[in-house]
């Protein structure tokens, strides 16, 4: 195991009413950008609780963040920002809202233009504009970490930051949100969380035996509780575990004293960026694959996540290894998650090429854990993934 520095500063109310606490968590007399994207807390009651909570202080509005936010829209946050003197941001969306504010947050005091930001997969550290969360979709644990993902759509450029300064103050995680959200979305939740597990799990033994029961756990939990929240959102008991286990799934603990893949990320945040497939959706598609080109430098990771999660216990190492990707595809298609890339578009035969080819210009040139996840083998992950 590594050496490692653990620190998350980011307060979580977890239940249902917790949103009323909201004026108690920010200072007296600031003023605020509430920052939401496309009004589905307008139909589930969401707006109505937080604008309550916020009724002794100044707010402004700023709404229509997408799905994978572009930067050309939060650029006019920014610029809200700067004109209204506005000195505390919250969100209140999915992973997509709150990493956009993570991007406002951090883009205001920035000196230079902002994009770098995004192009240059900076590190923020930097002062930055203070902001809360309020969760309407378990999926990505930005409400409790300091990473996040931008699109700048002028150049299909979908790519990630992070800093120390992005943490949230407090976020809000009331589950009962849960049973406004249309089954896609949950599934799509789904596969998100349990991949973020597996980005940090499917590597090799790194003598963190701790790390790897943490992680095995979240994804046990992922695997008892997809059924129950898929057949009945409202479900609280469900929606509850549901939602802390994509908190846990990335909000660094798991991650701590190992060497991290994400390379299924790389390739499927490429995905959503070419053909607008849901990030969720994308992870699906690519990470089996990734698995069995990486096969050799995974195979001990596989066979313990077959064993550990999947139950499997006949055969050998290396087909129980097998028989591992072989349950993660099944477990995606019992989400009704396809994975295969020609599900979602009949323009995919230059994919890879494509792929490569942006890898190759911003020198990604081996990835992974090990750094043995050459171009090559990025070809070779994509094509199978047609």
């Amino acid at each position: 195991m590594l050496n490692f520095e653990l620190y998350n500063p980011t307060r979580l109310l977890y239940g249902k009413g917790q949103i009323a606490s909201i004026g108690q968590l920010i200072l007296p007399n600031s003023k605020i950008l509430l920052a939401y994207g496309g009004g589905s807390i307008f139909k589930n009651g969401v707006y109505n609780q937080v604008t309550e909570a916020l009724k002794d202080f100044e707010v402004i509005e700023f709404g229509g963040i997408e799905p994978n936010p572009h930067y050309e829209t939060l650029v006019k946050a920014v610029e809200l920002i700067k004109k209204n003197k506005i000195d505390f941001i919250l969100g209140v969306g999915g992973g997509s809202v709150i990493d956009g504010v993570k991007f406002i947050s951090a883009a205001v005091h920035y000196e230079g233009d902002s994009k770098e930001i995004i192009l240059n997969k900076m590190n923020v550290n930097w002062q930055t504009v203070p902001y809360g969360a309020v969760l309407t979709l378990p999926a990505t644990g930005s409400e409790m970490n300091n990473g996040a993902v931008v699109t700048i759509a002028e150049s299909n450029d979908k790519l990630s930051f992070s800093g120390e300064p992005l943490y949230p103050l407090f976020s809000i995680c009331d589950p009962t949100v849960v049973s406004s959200l249309p089954q896609r979305q949950i599934a799509n939740g789904l596969a998100d969380s349990f991949v973020h597990v597996l980005e940090q799990y499917i590597t090799y033994p790194q003598n963190a035996p701790l790390q790897d029961r943490f992680a095995e756990s979240i994804l046990s939990v992922i695997l008892e509780v997809a059924p129950a929240i898929l057949s009945d959102p409202a479900d609280y008991d469900a929606a509850t575990t549901y939602m802390w286990a994509c908190t846990m799934a990335l909000n660094g603990l798991i991650a701590m004293g190992v060497k991290e893949d994400w390379v299924t990320h790389a390739i499927g945040h490429e995905l959503t960026a070419l053909y607008g497939i849901d990030h969720g959706r994308t992870l699906a598609i690519i990470g089996p694959n990734l698995y069995q080109v990486m096969f050799d430098t995974k195979k001990e990771k596989l066979a313990q996540l077959g064993r550990r999660v999947f139950s499997i216990s006949e055969g050998s190492e290396e087909e129980i290894a097998k028989k591992a990707i072989e349950a993660l595809v099944a477990f995606f298609h019992s989400l009704e998650i396809k994975t295969k890339l020609s599900d979602y578009t009949a323009d995919y035969l230059q994919t890879s090429d494509i792929i490569v080819n942006r890898f190759r210009s911003r020198g990604w040139l081996a990835m992974g854990e090990q750094k043995n996840i050459t171009l090559d083998k990025i070809k070779e992950i994509v094509e199978l993934s047609y």
